[in-house]
């Protein structure tokens, strides 16, 4: 009697059949106990043993995706993280073959909630976020210098925030030399009139050009046509001159005091035109591939919640901050209501679409030009800038494809398919023609990723369909059985016998 318990249960370990392999143990344990009883006692504990016929019953065994050493009789949730439990009972043929290949049925499938999306090829939007200020425009500058030597007698301008119009008087200067120059001006005009009776031509034209020449020099040392002509009217030299602002603006710098005397170059005012900003912005290097001229980007300012600005790039810089890791980027935007303030904080975000060959696309430029130095110039014909005079060339040569449909698209698939370990990418593909679903791991070599998806270079064809949504437990459940998976390329991962502890 105590052979044939034995062997029954010897044969119940090999067979993991677990509830016969318990009641076997309470049957040793009880024999252990009644050496030298009777046959009856020793034959009590059979009754508590399975039928013979069950033998032949394959049980299904319930583990969890994130914690395959949990090995429970029924399904429910993993006592250690409280995911739903996954059968543990492969196919016979899963457990032979040595590829990464897992079968499951229908109701596994289901209850692993795996998910299959479509290969195909598309231009994916990217989503380029980036922080920055607003800064003046430098083209937009003007600055008021002295042109001679001299003392500022009176400051029209004498705070800084100060907006001015073009042409309004900004500052009054005395000087000796340009007292001297009116002086030249007012002889030469005097011994022309008295030459002009004069039988010499030669004369004549000499003592016309010493008149030229004397108004020219005033003119370069800043005096304007009104004031030079109120000097050959009057015929005397005024003690001061006046400056005139050059440009409509804002006085963001005063560089000088009343009775402060200036040489030749001095910086009195610094204006700047608002009408039209710069946004300096800090892209990383890891997105500069889909950055290009010309593109649109969209921001918002702190202190204007709810609005959306619009402006193109203008400039790349061509270094890298190497502290940052950032690359400045510059936008110009037009600002004529005067909402926007130098020195706000912004948000920016550029969503260019991406196709084959790191090409950027943008079908809002088809057929256009645009100024290699202003990008708001943007004309439907070649043409010359209205800002700078040069020649408008085409948006295409910006790396910008206009032509949606000649554009050759990537092959992409959605960001949460491929399971990624650092080294590697794994996809999990469905293989088809079969009856029960089966998933097949595959590595890819992916590209980078263009918002929520990768860009994939080898690995994929078009029309397959690769797993989005359980992944992982596809697998934990080809690690489980010792076979290739993610963390184990070669297999030889934990087998079954080793989660029964």
């Amino acid at each position: 009697m105590k052979e044939s318990l034995v062997e029954r249960l010897i044969a119940a370990v090999r067979a993991r059949r677990p509830v016969v392999m318990v009641a076997f143990l309470i049957a040793a344990f009880a024999l252990g106990n009644m050496v030298g009883g009777d046959d009856a006692t020793l034959q009590e504990p059979h009754m508590h043993s399975e039928p013979e016929a069950s033998e032949a019953v394959v049980e299904t065994r319930w583990t969890c995706a994130m914690h395959p050493q949990i090995n429970l009789p029924e399904s429910g949730q993993c006592p250690l993280c409280g995911m739903a439990l996954i059968p543990l009972t492969a196919e016979p043929s899963d457990m032979s073959s040595g590829e990464r290949v897992l079968s499951m049925s229908e109701a596994a499938a289901k209850l692993a909630d795996v998910q299959t999306v479509r290969v195909e090829r598309k231009a994916p939007r990217a989503e380029i976020p980036m922080v920055g200020k607003i800064d003046y425009d430098e083209s937009k500058l003007a600055y008021v210098t002295a042109y001679f030597p001299g003392r500022l007698d009176r400051l029209f301008v004498d705070y800084t925030g100060i907006e001015v119009k073009k042409g309004d008087h900004l500052v009054k200067i005395y000087s000796p030399e340009l007292l001297v120059a009116q002086e030249e001006l007012i002889q030469a005009i005097r011994t022309s009139e008295a030459l002009s009776s004069s039988s010499n031509r030669l004369v004549r034209s000499v003592s016309s050009d010493t008149v030229s020449a004397a108004r020219e020099k005033l003119r370069l040392w800043g005096m304007n046509p009104g004031q030079i002509e109120e000097v050959e009217k009057n015929g005397n030299a005024a003690d001061d001159i006046t400056i005139y602002s050059p440009i409509s603006g804002v006085a963001i710098h005063k560089n000088a005091v009343e009775g402060m005397y200036v040489e030749t170059g001095t910086r009195i005012y610094t204006l700047a035109d608002l009408s039209q900003l710069w946004v300096k912005l800090d892209a990383y290097e890891s997105d500069l591939p889909w950055l290009r001229y010309g593109q649109e980007v969209e921001f918002t300012a702190q202190s204007l919640p709810g609005e959306v600005f619009h402006g193109r790039i203008s400039f790349i810089e061509p270094v890298l901050t190497t502290e940052t890791r950032t690359v400045k980027v510059r936008v110009n935007v037009p600002n004529t209501d005067r909402r926007l303030k130098p020195g706000m904080f912004v948000r920016a975000v550029a969503r260019p679409r991406i196709a084959s060959s790191a090409k950027v696309i943008d079908a809002s430029l088809a057929g256009k030009w645009i100024c290699p130095m202003h990008p708001e110039i943007v004309k439907d014909e070649p043409s010359t800038c209205d800002i700078c005079g040069m020649d408008l060339v085409g948006a295409e040569e910006f790396g910008l494809i206009t032509d949606e449909a000649a554009a050759e698209m990537p092959l992409v698939i959605p960001a949460t398919a491929p399971l990624l370990t650092g080294k590697r990418a794994v996809v999990y593909v469905r293989v088809p023609g079969q009856e029960r679903p089966t998933f097949e791991g595959r590595e890819v070599v992916l590209g980078p990723r263009v918002g929520d998806y990768y860009i994939v270079k080898q690995g994929l064809r078009e029309g397959e369909r690769v797993v989005t949504s359980g992944g992982f437990k596809i697998d934990s459940a080809l690690q489980i059985v010792a076979k290739p998976s993610m963390m184990s390329p070669d297999g030889g991962g934990a087998s079954m016998e080793g989660h029964q502890h």
